[in-house]
């Protein structure tokens, strides 16, 4: 979420990562500006309102990855909060790094926790404002990565291997979790698991959806993920050695998770660890192909539009819960919602809908104005 500041400057992890060969000063890749871009437009645009063609026999296929599964399995949608997470990850040792030469290691630590305090408080606020009422939760995404972030600023401490056995404890630590206090109807039943019964005991209730706020424990996971990616990225390896290992990270991590799943579901709303372990993998293919376009072809022209949301990701994220509603009402007046379109109607009006949104963007960048916490 935050600006990389990156030139001229020696952003080499420090000497207990367990890095192996020495990371060189990198040009700033415009790739991960452009990974951030796209997870945040396709999230502020709505799916570009493709979800309306779910029941549609010819495009209902490509609808349904725009909508959460109601419990087992998962769609493209169900991809955008560990790809939040992830990006996150991948900006720490950047971050981290700029900031501990600039500032001193006393620096790193205030930073990292008036960030997540911050991100709580924001969080709480966003909620608040969209719900109309005042109301407390860790639930929303700003929470969830408030409390990763946190955590992965400690484990950062260690070795990546150390890391790595971390990340596994974690996960099994969570499964059993669920093993230890099943409901009536098995571990990962929906309404009777014990992520719910957290919430009911800590919060008097369970979240709409049934959303679990110890989600953020395998989102620990996912950012750890992100923070050894953005580790590659600092390296002096090539293009083609780096995509070497976002390629074999990422199918590993498809195959175990999905493999996984033929006994240990795959399910978004309680971040099963077999669905941990999926998205990672394909979040991480989806910055492979990012990569791939922006510095191997240089397709930099195409994704451009994905840099200019990119740059300004938490900006655009707070503009997206707070006014979207009030945006596609006052273009409707005038669009009609496309009626005239039929079935593609939704997806001209929230295209319309995210056009100002995006150009808003677009003036903070000419001005080089980034909003971050």
């Amino acid at each position: 979420m935050a600006t990389l500041v990156r030139d001229q400057i020696d952003i080499s992890p420090p000497a207990d990562t367990g890095q192996r060969g020495r990371p060189a000063i990198p040009e700033r890749l415009i790739s991960l500006d452009a990974f951030r871009g796209f997870i945040m437009t396709v999230l502020a645009a709505q799916g570009f309102g493709l979800a309306k063609l779910k029941d549609d026999p010819d495009w209902g296929w490509l609808g349904w990855q725009f909508e959460h599964v109601r419990w087992e399995g998962m769609t493209f949608w169900d991809l955008i909060q560990p790809a939040f997470m992830f990006m996150v990850g991948l900006a720490m040792p950047f971050a981290f790094a700029v900031r501990r030469l600039r500032e001193g290691q006393g620096a790193v630590w205030k930073h990292v926790a008036y960030r997540s305090f911050m991100l709580i408080v924001l969080s709480n606020l966003l909620i608040s404002i969209s719900a109309g009422k005042l109301r407390f939760q860790l639930i929303n995404v700003l929470a969830q990565i408030a409390l990763a972030y946190f955590i992965c600023y400690w484990l950062m401490k260690l070795s990546v291997k150390t890391q790595a056995v971390c990340a596994g404890l974690i996960l099994a630590g969570y499964t059993a979790l669920f093993m230890a206090w099943p409901g009536a109807r098995g571990p990962y039943s929906m309404g009777d698991n014990i992520g719910e019964r957290v919430d009911q005991f800590v919060f008097g209730a369970s979240n709409p959806g049934h959303w679990a706020t110890i989600n953020f424990i395998p989102s620990i996971v996912v950012t750890l993920a992100g923070v050894w990616c953005g580790y590659l990225m600092m390296t002096d390896w090539t293009h083609r050695k780096r995509m070497q290992w976002l390629a074999v990270g990422g199918v590993a991590s498809l195959a175990v998770g999905h493999g996984m799943g033929l006994f240990l579901p795959i399910i978004k709303r309680i971040h099963t660890t077999s669905y941990t372990i999926a998205a990672c993998g394909w979040v991480v293919l989806i910055l492979l192909a990012l990569y791939w376009m922006v510095e191997v072809r240089g397709w930099k022209r195409v994704t451009w539009p994905l840099v200019v949301v990119g740059m300004n990701s938490m900006f655009i994220y707070c503009l997206h819960m707070v006014l979207t509603g009030w945006t596609d009402r006052a273009v409707g007046v005038f669009t009609l919602k496309y009626a005239v379109l039929g079935k593609w109607g939704p997806v001209a009006q929230a295209c319309t809908v995210f056009l100002p949104m995006w150009y808003l963007c677009y003036w903070l960048y000419k001005r080089r104005i980034y909003v971050k916490i």
